[in-house]
């Protein structure tokens, strides 16, 4: 404790004196009721443990650091991003991808030739492949290469990679691929593009983001129902663990939920039962979880305006998970307590405007500048453009780094480590929200675990009541967003900057066309007698849930069999996704 019980009572009665009043004289005087602004006090952390609640960076339970040093203070001391040496090949780049292969190939080429991009490739794809659709399927027309990259067949990956050769080859990058339902599909193509140029499967590094559970809650491009994507999940885990050892197997993420309209506490919630769900598929497969679970990582909770609150959210969630850890799933590593996410983005990317853009790089600072001072890295996302379109302009990229150095080497809010530690404030709501994320996780447990509140749509409806009742508070008022529903009047400036693409946008429009006849040429000139075996083989195998089928994609994969293919024949054994 703070304080002992008699130093309590003293602030007690002080408090009260102080509200009966100079507060209630000052309220008095302006004519208003209620306080709008709270004065946090000793009194709200009464039982507050330092070394329980909160604990030294680097050690359980994590709430004031999740590393002893933050690696982005290491990284500015030792001369910049550029003092990292290999360290930053082995991390993929910006996200990105657009078009056909052959322009996400020469738009790499670029980036990497002016020292735009670093690290290995951040695969955005498009939603036919997110889907598991080939770009001829009569579902993907005016889908393709929009939203992000086409990948049909192993062809495709094989061209993206050109980009990526001599010190920048397979074995010293990493490489994202931001896909879920399929994710196994692609995972097959990446082992036979190292295989076809000699490269051990185990210098292989990459993070699938393969978080399934919440396609079906949030984003929706899950392909097959809960249960067998789940088995993909299962096969992702046990296939890694046995030939890919550096290979992350997913990347569990509570931004989508966010995004969607989950309240703070259930991102959190939500995305802590997901991740429960998944850790037990390896557990169940006899997996040691403090082997499996270093492969295991994590992306962010998303963020809001109320960074406060922000704040004290992610403090409580590293503080729950360390015992869910710790308690749940017996891991003996108090390294394994904790979990390894981007971080750093606390405002969010819905809270983005179309309206009067440039505030959004306003919000951005301060989401960061929070960020830095709970020991994250200060990423000034999303870019001031975000509502403007795909495809972030280089002067908004430009802005947001800019910012990100000034909150760093200006302001130097990375010198102190959570300097939230101990604050009346930020502990007491600290203990707020771990009091919601629990009550949440009870609930969900009661109800069977997260895979079943994701098959009976009770996750998904909570969310959108959420999102719901947020978008009343827009629309009456009651939610501020400047420049939106506020602050609108015809003497308000419009500021703005140029925008310069990084790609063509012209390029994007006759990809549709050209994908398709690339399509046309490899099933007409592949074996398709193999391809055909490939397909049935797989069909047969799913049909057994025990068997890991990535094996049967690689052998599919190498023959140059589609996604769409693959992913049709397993739609015939596990039925399709409603």
């Amino acid at each position: 404790m703070l304080f002992d019980k008699g130093e309590l009572e003293k602030i007690r009665e002080a408090k009260k004196q102080w509200e009966e009043g100079p507060v209630k004289k000052a309220l008095d005087r302006f004519g208003v009721t209620e306080n709008p602004a709270r004065f946090y006090t000793p009194l709200d952390v009464e039982n507050f443990d330092f070394l329980e609640k909160v604990g030294f960076p680097g050690t359980a339970p994590y709430v004031a650091g999740q590393f002893p040093v933050p690696a982005i203070s290491l990284s500015y001391s030792r001369g910049g991003s550029s003092g990292l040496g290999s360290a930053v090949k082995r991390r993929a780049g910006r996200y990105t991808g657009f078009g056909s292969p052959e322009d996400t190939r020469d738009f790499y080429k670029e980036m990497l030739a002016k020292g735009y991009h670093a690290g290995g490739p951040n695969l955005a794809f498009d939603l036919p492949t997110q889907t598991g659709r080939d770009s001829d399927d009569e579902f993907a027309e005016g889908e393709v290469g929009k939203v992000g990259v086409t990948v049909d067949t192993l062809r495709d990956f094989e061209i993206i990679y050109e980009a990526f050769t001599g010190d920048m080859d397979l074995d010293k990058i990493a490489s994202n691929w931001t896909i879920n339902g399929s994710t196994n599909i692609i995972l097959a193509m990446y082992i036979v593009l190292a295989e076809k140029r000699g490269i051990p499967l185990s210098t292989l590094r990459g993070t699938p983001q393969n978080d399934i559970l919440k396609e079906f809650v949030a984003r929706g491009t899950q392909i097959f129902p809960v249960k067998p994507s789940m088995r993909m999940t299962r096969d992702t885990i046990t296939y890694c663990a046995e030939h890919l050892p550096n290979m992350n197997t997913i990347s569990i993420s509570g931004y989508h939920m966010r995004e969607f309209g989950a309240t703070r506490t259930q991102a959190v919630a939500f995305t802590f039962a997901s991740a429960m769900a998944y850790l037990q598929l390896g557990v169940d497969a006899g997996l040691d979880i403090d082997k499996f679970y270093p492969r295991v990582t994590w992306l962010n909770f998303g963020g809001g305006m109320e960074v406060l609150k922000e704040v004290a959210v992610r403090r409580a969630a590293r503080r729950v998970w360390a015992k869910i850890m710790r308690e749940r799933f017996k891991a003996k590593d108090p390294r394994n307590w904790i979990y390894r996410e981007v971080g750093g983005i606390l405002c969010g990317f819905w809270t983005a405007t179309k309206q009067r853009p440039l505030n959004n790089l306003t919000r951005a600072v301060i989401g960061a500048t929070l960020a830095a001072m709970i020991g994250e890295s200060p990423i000034v996302e999303p870019p001031y453009d975000e509502p403007l379109g795909l495809g972030h302009s280089l002067e908004a990229q430009q802005l947001g780094a800019d910012a990100a150095r000034i909150i760093l080497e200006e302001a130097k809010l990375c010198e102190v480590q959570d300097v939230f530690a101990g604050s009346y404030c930020i502990e007491s709501l600290t203990e707020q929200m771990e009091k919601e994320i629990w009550d949440i996780l009870d609930g969900i447990d009661k109800m069977g675990g997260a895979v079943a509140c994701v098959e009976n749509g009770w996750m998904k409806e909570e969310i959108m009541r959420s999102s719901y009742t947020y978008q009343q508070l827009v629309e009456s008022g009651k939610e501020v967003r400047v420049g939106v529903n506020k602050y609108t009047g015809a003497e308000e400036i419009e500021a703005i900057t140029p925008r310069t693409l990084p790609y063509d946008p012209q390029r994007r429009m006759d990809v549709e066309e050209r994908q398709i006849a690339n399509l046309k040429k490899v099933k007409k000139e592949r074996d398709n007698e193999k391809v055909q075996a490939c397909l049935k083989r797989i069909k047969e195998a799913a049909q057994d849930e025990s068997v890991n089928l990535i094996p049967l994609f690689v052998e599919a994969v190498k023959e140059y069999a589609s996604e769409g293919e693959i992913c049709g024949v397993l739609k015939e054994v596990f039925g399709e996704a409603i």
